[in-house]
């Protein structure tokens, strides 16, 4: 039971902070420098639309396979290495920021995507990069944490 649930654990967190790392440093890059903003922000509102649902799976499957292997494998929080909380209060910052971009900064977005306010637009990608920027570093620092917390 739990090695199903580890490799869905580690895949919903390889999902989210890669795509964030492909968005981050690959495609916002090339779209900032090709694309004008008639053209940049419908591009990445609709990437957005495409990635969020991956990342609100990603959000309850983390903690829900996080909590279920912290009470089922390490018999409860008392028991549970340094390695697990840092992982499990850095996953819940990233949550709680992915929620604030969602309801935020990228309804904004779309909202002056569709009435084409490209100033508006801008400064809703402005914050949604500084967001994901932010968090792409914290999952990285999870990840490392996962990978190599157990040999500290």
């Amino acid at each position: 039971m739990m090695a199903p649930l580890v490799a869905l654990h580690v895949l919903a967190a390889v999902i989210w902070v890669g795509g964030m790392f492909f968005a981050y440093m690959a495609l916002r890059p090339v779209a900032a420098s090709l694309l004008e903003p008639p053209l940049r922000l419908p591009l990445w509102s609709r990437t957005f639309a495409r990635f969020f649902p991956w990342v609100w799976a990603a959000v309850i499957v983390l903690p829900a396979s996080g909590w279920t292997l912290i009470l089922g494998y390490f018999g409860g929080l008392a028991s549970t290495p340094v390695r697990v909380h840092v992982m499990n209060a850095v996953g819940t910052l990233m949550i709680l920021i992915f929620l604030h971009v969602y309801f935020a900064p990228y309804r904004r977005l779309r909202e002056a995507v569709a009435t084409q306010d490209w100033p508006a637009g801008g400064r809703a990608l402005a914050q949604i990069r500084r967001l994901v920027g932010l968090n792409l570093a914290l999952g990285l620092l999870v990840a490392a944490v996962a990978a190599g917390g157990r040999y500290l």
